[in-house]
C-alpha cells in the first residue's frame, strides 16, 4: 500500500523562491511602478502606466517593424578579425566570442529585408547588449552592404540605432566606417532613395556623428537619449549645470536636430506614411 503513504513535504528554500519568481514582475524607470511582465510585452514594451519606453533588443526591433514578423536577414556571417590584436580587461577576441555565444549573433547590427505595411524595404537595426552596440568594422560593412541592397533594389532604407558609439577596441578602423557608411549614403542620397534614421535609447558617439544624423527623415523614440559626449562629459567640461531633460529626444526635437518624435506603438504607421510622401503612395 505504497501509494497509501503520505509523501514528505519538499522544502524549499529561499534561493529556489527567488528563481521561480525572477523576471515575472518589471520596475519602469519612468514612474517606478512594479509592472506585469506579461503587460510590457503586450505594449511594445511600453509601461501602461507612464508610456515609458524600454530597451528592446534588435530581433523584438524588427518584429515590430516587419509585416508578420517576418524578415530574410543578410550577412549574418561576417565577423571581426580584430586587427589590433586588442586586449583590456580581456582579449578582444575572448570579449567577441563571449558576445556571439550569449546573443547568438556574430555582431552588434542586424541587417534584414521585408515588408513593412506593404511596402519592401533594408532595415539595419543595431543590438546595444553587443559589446553597447558601438561600430567596428563589421557593423560599417553590413551597413554598406545593405545601403548597395536599396540602391539595387530602390527599396527604402531603415537604419534603428542603439549605440554608445566606436568601437575602441578596433581603433581607427572602427573610426574610418564613419566616413564609409557617409560616402555610400551620398550615393543613396543621388539615386533618389529614401532614407529613415530611427534613434533609440541611446545613440551616441560616433554612431551620432555618423549615420545616425543623416537620414531624408530623422526621428527618435520619446525619452531616448540622443547626443555625441554624455551628459556628465559635458558638465564636467563646461562646469555647468545642464537644462532638465538635456539630451533626450524632445529636448533634441526642440532644438532642430530631429525631424519627429514617435511613440513605439505609432512607429509603424509613422514611417509607411513618410515613405508614401518620399515614394508614392503604394498601388492598391
Amino acid at each position: 500500500m505504497d501509494w497509501f503513504k503520505p509523501k514528505k513535504a519538499v522544502k524549499v528554500v529561499d534561493e529556489q523562491r527567488h528563481v521561480k519568481t525572477e523576471g515575472l514582475w518589471i520596475k519602469c524607470d519612468g514612474c517606478r511602478q512594479i509592472i506585469w511582465r506579461k503587460d510590457i510585452e503586450e505594449t511594445l514594451h511600453c509601461c501602461p502606466k507612464c508610456d515609458h519606453h524600454f530597451r528592446i533588443d534588435a530581433r523584438t526591433r524588427l518584429n515590430y517593424l516587419f509585416d508578420g514578423a517576418k524578415w530574410e536577414e543578410y550577412d549574418a556571417e561576417l565577423v571581426s578579425t580584430d586587427p589590433l590584436e586588442f586586449s583590456d580587461a580581456k582579449p578582444y577576441r575572448d570579449r567577441l566570442a563571449s558576445m556571439q555565444k550569449a546573443l547568438n549573433m556574430r555582431d552588434a547590427v542586424i541587417s534584414a529585408s521585408g515588408k513593412l505595411l506593404g511596402r519592401e524595404v533594408e532595415i539595419c537595426a543595431l543590438e546595444l547588449k553587443f559589446i553597447g552596440g558601438s561600430m567596428g568594422s563589421v557593423m560599417g560593412e553590413k551597413i554598406t552592404r545593405a545601403i548597395e541592397r536599396s540602391m539595387a533594389r530602390r527599396s527604402p532604407l531603415i537604419v534603428v540605432s542603439a549605440s554608445g558609439g566606436a568601437r575602441m577596441q578596433e581603433g581607427a578602423v572602427s573610426l574610418m566606417q564613419l566616413a564609409k557608411i557617409s560616402a555610400v549614403l551620398m550615393q543613396l542620397d543621388r539615386a533618389k532613395v529614401p532614407y529613415i534614421s530611427l534613434l533609440t535609447d541611446p545613440t551616441t558617439g560616433g554612431v551620432t556623428a555618423s549615420f545616425a544624423m543623416l537620414g531624408d527623415l530623422n526621428i527618435a523614440e520619446p525619452g531616448a537619449l540622443i547626443g555625441f559626449a554624455g551628459p556628465r562629459v559635458i558638465e564636467q567640461t563646461i562646469r555647468q549645470k545642464l537644462p532638465e531633460g538635456f539630451q533626450r529626444s524632445e529636448f533634441v526635437l526642440q532644438h532642430g536636430f530631429l525631424d519627429a518624435v514617435a511613440k513605439r506603438s505609432e512607429l509603424r504607421s509613422f514611417i509607411a506614411k513618410s515613405l508614401d510622401f518620399f515614394c508614392g503612395p503604394l498601388p492598391q
